[in-house]
């Protein structure tokens, strides 16, 4: 399961919870601080996995979706478009090249997916910009490509 890595911040206990509401103890295989993610293991289950797609494809204008658990509401989905492509300075530009995005991201849709309409997994919702701390209009996803790269490096030879 990949999600962020400032989600687990003083973690003690990591559940993870799927669509069907099946939750599972979950354990951290690994992390990446300069993608702000995180890979964690959960025992099998049967599941249709989302495909990650090649995130240099993406171009502004495109129509994405995001998913995500906003205010603990639960699964939520919201449409929008790609806003900008390579953007930097977001966290002290912490976090690297981001794509940004309208689709509403909001706290609690970090760690989620950011899907293009091919139902691929083009990013990992990881920041938004407001100055109450709710959504308008201006959130970040760590795009697949460098999610697949910090896979990699995590998960090694495993």
């Amino acid at each position: 399961v990949k999600t962020n890595e400032h989600l687990l911040k003083d973690a003690t206990e990591i559940m993870v919870t799927l669509k069907d509401r099946r939750s599972f103890r979950a354990r951290r295989i690994g992390s990446d601080d300069a993608t702000d993610l995180a890979i964690l293991k959960i025992p099998p289950v049967s599941i249709q996995p989302l495909p990650l797609g090649n995130s240099d494809r993406l171009e502004v204008g495109d129509f994405v979706v995001a998913i995500g658990n906003p205010f603990g509401l639960g699964q939520t989905v919201t449409l929008g478009i790609v806003s900008a492509v390579e953007r930097s300075s977001i966290s002290g530009n912490r976090l690297g090249e981001l794509i940004q995005t309208d689709a509403s991201i909001n706290p609690g849709n970090s760690g989620g997916p950011l899907i293009n309409l091919a139902g691929e997994v083009i990013g990992i919702n990881t920041a938004l910009i407001g100055p109450t701390g709710g959504n308008v209009g201006i959130g970040f996803a760590v795009p697949s490509n460098r999610a697949r790269a910090a896979l990699k490096k995590v998960v090694g030879g495993r």
